[in-house]
């Protein structure tokens, strides 16, 4: 019987992180170059003496959706969505190099490029500051020019260029930051055939109607889990009673 509850109650506490990874992403589905997480469960077994005939359900997240989500042309001459493979890097809080398909760039008071979520984006030397001026303008390539201050629309400065990267995803693994990195903690080389599209943001990958089936499905089989467990209470105090008629 404690096989049943066992099983039960591990069913029940992967079907809640399940509905933790896909309530994750839904709240994701608008954010700007968020890459959905894939769900998977698996039945791992119990190891020890005895024990390799128990076997408890696991449920993980064994990687990431990089299926472009859709192109949105915005105006802004700060937003850039990179077309196809490739990434934008940034500065992680821990001072490292990650990397990031959210392009909604801003800058700081102090003329520091930022993304939306306020990584610093960087270019040829590290994190790219710039000086004030009138325009900017942001080339496919990632070349950043600016008007300075005062001088004609024709006069164009080039101040920096934004690394844009394209590692194998297959090496690459999401941290709770949301932000990318090479498994092997090294720095990807910058990749000239990486394109942007000024004035334009990559939305979500998330399927919102796909996300809210499996917080569904997830549910129903959380109540399963835990019918299963009443069932096996019934049972257990049905035997007790047959035992106790017979002394």
């Amino acid at each position: 019987m404690d096989r049943m509850i066992y099983l039960a109650m591990s069913a029940a506490q992967q079907m809640m992180n399940g509905q933790a990874l896909a309530s994750h992403n839904l709240a994701n589905a608008n954010t700007v170059g968020f890459k959905a997480d894939f769900e998977a469960a698996r039945a791992m077994p119990v190891y020890g003496n005895g024990m390799p005939t128990r076997a408890y359900a696991m449920l993980e997240r064994p990687g990431t959706s990089f299926a472009p989500g859709s192109i949105e042309t915005t105006g802004n001459d700060l937003d850039i969505a990179v077309n196809g493979d490739g990434f934008i890097a940034v500065q992680a809080p821990d001072g490292s190099e990650a990397y990031t398909r959210a392009g909604d760039l801003q800058l700081n008071v102090n003329g520091q490029l930022l993304t939306g979520a306020g990584r610093p984006v960087l270019g040829n030397g590290g994190p790219i500051a710039l000086p004030q001026s009138e325009t900017i303008t942001i080339g496919v390539d990632g070349t950043i020019s600016i008007r300075p201050v005062g001088q004609e629309a024709s006069t164009l400065a080039q101040v920096d260029r934004i690394k844009l990267v394209n590692p194998d995803v297959k090496q690459l693994r999401k941290g709770a930051d949301g932000l990318f990195r090479l498994a092997d903690q090294s720095n990807a080389p910058p990749d000239a055939a990486v394109r942007i599209t000024r004035g334009a943001l990559e939305r979500s990958n998330v399927n919102s109607v796909n996300e809210m089936v499996q917080l569904i499905t997830n549910s129903r089989q959380y109540d399963m889990a835990i019918k299963a467990m009443s069932t096996a209470q019934q049972i257990d105090t049905a035997g007790a009673k047959l035992l106790s008629l017979g002394n």
